[in-house]
């Protein structure tokens, strides 16, 4: 069982944290994480804290939840997010059980929104300038979420950075860029394509 935790200071204190506090933790009995619930609520309250309702839950995860899953013919457990990623339970291409993780939509919608603000500031600037930064974009993404099993999500990342650049330089371009004319500036001025960084071994 997996709880997915914010803490906040109670509404009496008057301030809040400045950043809610995330704890995810596991169980292999569900009695006992639901003990833990009541004991963790009981401890945050001695010191003026509360767990945030909307934001708090029990759930099924893992490999016996799985396989009892399977043997009632039902879906595959929940997922849940956690810094920045969705982790989900799987299969091996050889059948054992594996937790495998991909970018959570709302981080990567926020990060593609960011990316395209700034590529619509940065229009007027140098070729080289424009891609340099977002080479550091780039690499810096491919860094954090260069997962195994998070490979379509990063190589759909750098097709969305393309594509916003194309839009951004097009804005610019008084004769109309062309996708032809764009892909030759990409020969010029390659980004780095998707690439891993981390072994699942290495996060288990």
């Amino acid at each position: 069982m997996s709880g997915d935790v914010h803490v906040r200071f109670c509404e009496r204190l008057g301030v809040q944290f400045p950043r809610a506090t995330h704890l995810v933790m596991g169980f292999q009995y569900e009695s006992d994480a639901r003990k833990m619930m009541v004991a963790l609520r009981e401890r945050l309250a001695a010191f003026g804290l509360m767990l945030h309702e909307e934001k708090t839950r029990l759930l099924e995860f893992g490999r016996l939840s799985t396989e009892q899953r399977e043997a009632r013919g039902d879906r595959r457990p929940e997922t849940f997010a956690f810094l920045g990623f969705t982790h989900y339970c799987a299969r091996s291409r050889d059948g054992r059980f594996v937790v495998k993780r991909r970018t959570d939509r709302k981080r990567l919608t926020r990060k593609l929104h960011t990316v395209r603000t700034e590529q619509r500031r940065r229009m007027h600037s140098p070729l080289p300038e424009q891609h340099r930064w977002l080479c550091s974009v780039l690499r810096g993404h491919y860094r954090y979420y260069g997962l195994p099993s998070n490979w379509h999500a990063l190589d759909g990342f750098y097709d969305e950075v393309c594509r916003g650049w194309f839009r951004a330089l097009r804005r610019r371009s008084q004769r109309g860029l062309t996708w032809n004319r764009f892909n030759q500036w990409l020969e010029r001025f390659p980004l780095p394509r998707a690439a891993i960084f981390h072994t699942r071994e290495a996060l288990a």
